[in-house]
């Protein structure tokens, strides 16, 4: 049987991948610096959330294609900023009904890059092409609007933007919000903003913007992605949503409200924690940011004798860009590392970050894991 195209054409692991594989397999100690699984970093689930997810209600089917509405009005809270449960859509799922949405067999979607690499995958998988357009930098990745523009062409139908970005973690300036939403309604585009690590600032300058929602009603259709993976520290719980903002808003509400009807892919488990996870998500947010600057602190206090080696300033989100020389390959970095000191590190290349000589390690790695971590690599570096 042959299958789609739009799948690998091979599940061949890369060097890295495999070398990782092989090591554990021969029981060979491996300290990872990669871990973005809030369960697997010591962050323990919020008392209740248990009893809200068996609650007596689940057992009831009562499918609604936007979700149910208390789970909406619990999410509607907590983003503020006016949102208003009518314009929330509950899924696992966003990206892909977003593209089926949008975009025929063969369109495009725009990806600002350095970015998180499941895009080209998730376009792929709905017949979509995910077209990078790098970012330049100057005391941080910035958008490059020209680079945009420049890459539009009759068969683009989105702007795909991360904000803060994964792992660059900058968040929007006003001017890459003024330059996103022109060029969205010129070129009749839907501007889909993924804020899922929007809770997490670290660095970010006072002019950036920590939310998209604060801002004016966009004057392009605009859909912010978020879910409880970051927002409560539960990607096991699947449960994400869609806010939907802009003209033509509505068609596009009622055009998700459709593909929502073939799949109805969100348990009623999920959704009926909803509120009581929202409820409980500031006090684990404010654990994760304290891990997140602690660990900070220890990469800068490792750096002070090297000034060979850099971090990049951290915005927001959970990674953090380790610049060090070129002197090798990102990859055979990452691959010396693990194998000579038993770390794991993700290449730059990983993340589409153009040039060699960054590495990108977790900040939500448990702090005597991280400290440790620096010890053994950075004299390596």
């Amino acid at each position: 049987m042959r299958l789609s195209s739009r799948l690998p054409a091979s599940h061949v692991p890369n060097a890295l991948s495999a070398a990782l594989a092989a090591r554990r397999a021969a029981g060979g100690e491996v300290l990872d610096l990669t871990v973005s699984n809030p369960t697997a970093a010591g962050l323990h689930a919020p008392d209740g959330l248990l009893a809200a997810l068996g609650s007596p209600g689940v057992l009831r089917y009562a499918p609604e294609a936007a979700g149910a509405r208390p789970a909406r009005e619990a999410i509607a809270a907590h983003h503020g900023h006016g949102v208003e449960g009518d314009s929330v859509l509950l899924t696992s799922e966003a990206y892909a009904w977003l593209f089926k949405a949008v975009g025929d067999p063969g369109d495009e979607v725009l990806v600002p890059s350095p970015s998180y690499p499941l895009f080209e995958w998730l376009a792929r998988l709905e017949g979509l092409a995910a077209r990078p357009v790098h970012a330049f930098f100057h005391e941080g990745w910035r958008l490059d609007p020209l680079g945009l523009e420049q890459a539009c062409t009759k068969r683009t139908k989105a702007v795909v933007v991360v904000n803060p970005n994964n792992p660059t973690g900058q968040f929007l300036s006003p001017s890459d919000w003024g330059a996103l939403t022109d060029l969205c309604v010129r070129r009749g585009l839907l501007l889909i903003v993924d804020e899922v690590f929007a809770d997490y600032a670290l660095e970010a300058p006072a002019e950036r913007m920590r939310t998209v929602l604060a801002a004016p009603a966009p004057p392009c259709p605009m859909a912010v992605l978020s879910g409880l993976s970051k927002v409560a520290l539960l990607p096991q719980v699947k449960l994400g949503w869609i806010l939907l903002r802009g003209p033509g808003s509505a068609a596009l509400k009622e055009g998700l409200e459709f593909l929502a009807d073939q799949y109805l892919s969100v348990s009623a488990s999920a959704q009926a924690a909803a509120d009581a996870a929202l409820r409980a998500a500031p006090d684990l947010r404010a654990r994760v940011r304290a891990r997140l600057r602690a660990n900070l602190q220890a990469l800068d206090h490792g750096l002070v004798p090297r000034p060979h080696l850099q971090r990049l300033p951290v915005e927001g989100g959970w990674s953090v860009l380790l610049r060090r020389p070129a002197v090798d390959s990102d990859g055979a970095c990452a691959l010396r590392l693990l194998t000579e000191q038993g770390v794991l590190v993700h290449p730059g290349h990983y993340f589409d970050i153009p040039a060699e000589g960054y590495l990108v390690l977790s900040l939500l790695v448990e702090e005597a894991d991280f400290a440790e971590g620096m010890r053994r690599i950075l004299p390596a570096l």
